[in-house]
């Protein structure tokens, strides 16, 4: 299963691609580590993006976008462009998306740490949060804690 994180972060998303097949996880070559949104107030841009985000997930055969969950309010609450880039990725035609909150990521991440530092995965370092978001969809179902 091929998964790609994302992190929206302003008018930035950042991704990262991760498989896991037999047990093993592997970080394919990926042309892109970073879209971005150059006119905020553009819609033609908005589409540019939109296209070019669908083409590296078809060019790739990605299963599944995991997004990192953002408050809408709050001291860490998303803007409104992050908001414009998650709902312009999720209506991606043929591209099953999933929204994953921080708690649950956090919960993933505690119950099947990532055993090898993360300086040694060759990705960036604005890229770990992406990397941690495809880790834990990836693993959360794979040693959930068992109903007693």
């Amino acid at each position: 299963m091929k998964v790609c994180g994302v992190e929206l972060n302003s008018n930035d998303v950042n991704v990262c691609l991760l498989s896991l097949a037999n047990e093993v996880f592997q970080l394919p070559d990926f042309r892109s580590r970073r879209l971005t949104l150059t006119n905020i107030n553009s819609s033609k841009d908005l589409r540019y993006f939109q296209q070019t985000f669908a083409k590296l997930m078809a060019d790739y055969k990605v299963d599944k976008v995991v997004i990192r969950q953002r408050p809408m309010k709050g001291k860490f609450a998303g803007g409104a462009v992050g908001f414009k880039l998650e709902a312009a990725i999720e209506l991606i035609e043929d591209l099953d998306v999933v929204i994953m909150s921080p708690t649950d990521i956090k919960e993933s991440l505690r119950r099947n740490p990532v055993h090898i530092p993360y300086a040694e995965t060759g990705l960036k370092v604005f890229q770990e949060t992406a990397f941690n978001t495809a880790f834990a969809y990836l693993m959360k179902d794979k040693y959930a804690p068992k109903d007693e």
